[in-house]
């Protein structure tokens, strides 16, 4: 059966983008999916946060586990932004039926298979419509020390050119940059902020404000939290503990490659982080209580 990659890939030969054929070639794919989609398998597993914080490498080293069958692509964003395309056009993201089933019967081994999308964390709608999918579904996160996390953040938005402000300016203007669109999102299931995914540079990382409202619908046994810090100097120490939290067997990787690597050519002002790092504390506070652990974050 052809995998959604390949469709894709033989849709773009043939149509592009800007053709009046597009629109047709769009609704064929939907129809396969609604035909194809019910033979794939749906996720064991997702890592829900935080961007830049280190996803990308926690699920590339997931991903070379041999009991992992990898999502098509790292991050379909299918609780956030995509959700109108239907719970098939997700199927299509992950390994189908019968190859979960050979692969369990000839290998005789565990078959799992997950998604990383960092910015579910910061969706209103994402935890209910992941409960509603697989109330068992495990869930890991991984956070960053918000400050930390926010510089990164603007370092890459800068470099790609759509940030012209000094890390100063956004964060003073953070809070008029992105005014309304949380309330807008939560009562809009359908409307996906760009602008909030983009500017909520500190706000994203007030992580126990959007912790809360996953706890309504997942307990503390379903979520694996992680930390950046730690996964930096530790990357097997935690990968480990990511694949015990699957009930996976050990594997050691050959080594442990970031995948999304960012050279900070730019520091952030003392002033700056010491008046960061104060307003972050009573947020982190408030999350060490949730998860039950704390992390070296005051420096």
């Amino acid at each position: 059966m052809m995998s959604e990659t390949q469709f894709k890939s033989q849709l773009k030969d043939k149509i592009n983008s800007n053709s009046p054929l597009y629109p047709i070639g769009r609704s064929l794919y939907r129809t396969y999916c609604n035909f194809a989609g019910p033979f794939h398998v749906l996720p064991d597993f997702i890592i829900f946060g935080v961007s830049r914080s280190g996803t990308t490498s926690l699920y590339q080293y997931l991903a070379q586990h041999p009991n992992i069958e990898p999502c098509v692509v790292k991050e379909p964003r299918f609780f956030d932004m995509y959700y109108d395309r239907g719970i098939n056009w997700y199927r299509m993201n992950f390994p189908s039926k019968l190859q979960k089933s050979t692969f369990s019967k000839l290998k005789h081994k565990k078959f799992i298979t997950g998604e990383a999308s960092g910015a579910y964390l910061q969706n209103p709608h994402a935890p209910q419509r992941i409960h509603d999918l697989n109330p068992n579904m495990k869930l890991i996160l991984l956070l960053r020390n918000p400050v930390d996390r926010a510089f990164s953040h603007y370092i890459r938005k800068m470099k790609n050119g759509s940030e012209k402000l000094s890390f100063e300016e956004v964060i003073e203007q953070e809070k008029s940059r992105i005014e309304g669109e949380q309330e807008k999102m939560e009562k809009n299931e359908n409307y996906y902020s760009s602008i909030y995914h983009s500017l909520a540079y500190i706000t994203t990382g007030l992580y126990a404000i959007r912790l809360k409202r996953w706890l309504k619908y997942f307990s503390m046994k379903q979520i694996l939290v992680l930390e950046n810090g730690e996964f930096s100097r530790e990357p097997e120490k935690v990968y480990n503990q990511a694949i015990k939290f699957l009930d996976l067997p050990k594997w050691k990787l050959p080594k442990y490659e970031k995948f999304s690597k960012q050279r900070l050519s730019l520091k952030m002002n003392s002033k700056t982080r010491e008046k960061l790092l104060e307003y972050c504390k009573p947020y982190n506070e408030e999350l060490y209580s949730l998860i039950g652990k704390r992390f070296d974050w005051d420096k």
